[in-house]
């Protein structure tokens, strides 16, 4: 059993949009710049490289014919939200416990509603694939899908049903469930316990050799990247320089082409209908492809560790009292 204490982390005052305080660098981190942070301990970097150096091609959507890499999403359903900072560090943290679990185990997803909720690293108008891990480093831990699905919300945004939810971080917006109909007096509940992921370890690499060696060893990674080549394409490897990094992925892997050499497996969070079934391949050097985040899975809910605390369906054992 694993309980969640939500913390809401201050921030250097610089530039005011609403109630929101932003840091220089956090004004940056809005619009899916990637920026270098510090790790949170400097054991990790003593990753160790092949002998005979990388391969080639190495993807963890097919490493030694096993699939590691969990759900694309799209960020824009069911209306526009720029937040791609927290599916690109969401999807990269999904599928680093899925390797530490196993291919064949049952997937398990990181709830982006909740970051967006509670995770002061950004809104539906950009933030921080850095920062997301570390308010859940800080925070203890990141609920799931299933308890707090993906609304495409944040409290600073008013498209579409968006100002007319109640988006403020608290129990009912960590996680919940509803136990019937609102007629058969069977209102929402804010869960006390409920499945969730930590982190160990976070932080920033940036160029080709300390990516390889990332992904290689630990699993993929939230990066940033020039989207405007990006919106129209449709399939093949992009060589486009492209412009400022506007934009957070996830890294899976690489490949090698015989014309265009090597290019980065990257999944991008616009739905499965965009690219190559919610992929692009990008050449090594394009798109500004080259700084990311990762993050160390700690500990987490899941049928093998026996550790799971068993709500009823109306979640009347698990009520909480206060956000704490």
């Amino acid at each position: 059993m694993m309980k969640v204490l939500v913390v809401a982390l201050p921030m250097a005052s610089a530039n005011v949009r609403g109630n929101e305080v932003w840091s220089a660098q956090e004004e940056l981190e809005r619009f899916g710049t990637v920026v270098s942070l510090e790790n949170s301990s400097s054991a990790h970097d003593l990753l160790s490289e092949p002998a005979a150096g990388y391969p080639d091609s190495f993807s963890w959507c097919d490493k030694d014919g096993e699939n590691f890499c969990t759900m694309s999403r799209n960020q824009h359903i069911p209306q526009y939200c720029g937040s791609c900072w927290a599916h690109g560090a969401i999807s990269a943290l999904a599928d680093r416990l899925k390797i530490k679990r196993g291919a064949n185990t049952i997937d398990i997803n990181p709830s982006v509603q909740h970051v967006l909720n509670c995770g002061n690293a950004g809104s539906c108008y950009g933030g921080s694939a850095g920062s997301t891990y570390r308010w859940i480093y800080n925070n203890g831990g990141v609920s799931i899908e299933t308890s707090n699905p993906y609304l495409a919300c944040s409290s600073d945004s008013s498209e579409g049903f968006c100002g007319h939810v109640d988006l403020s971080c608290s129990a009912i917006n960590t996680a919940r469930t509803c136990g019937g109909f609102s007629g058969e007096e069977g209102p929402c509940t804010g869960l006390s316990h409920y499945p969730n992921i930590t982190i160990s370890d976070y932080g920033s690499i940036s160029g080709t050799s300390a990516m390889q060696k990332e992904i290689f060893n630990n699993g993929p990674v939230a990066c940033g990247i020039a989207a405007d080549p990006l919106l129209n394409y449709e399939s093949g490897i992009v060589v486009h320089q492209g412009g400022s990094v506007d934009h957070v992925i996830s890294v899976v892997g690489w490949g090698n082409d015989s014309e265009k050499g090597q290019y980065w497996i990257v999944r991008n969070s616009w739905g499965e209908f965009w690219g190559e079934f919610g992929y692009v391949r990008v050449q090594f050097g394009s798109l500004n492809l080259n700084s990311c985040n990762w993050a160390t899975v700690g500990d987490y809910t899941a049928p093998e560790k026996n550790n799971q605390f068993h709500c009823h369906e109306g979640g009347d054992n698990c009520k909480a009292r206060t956000m704490v």
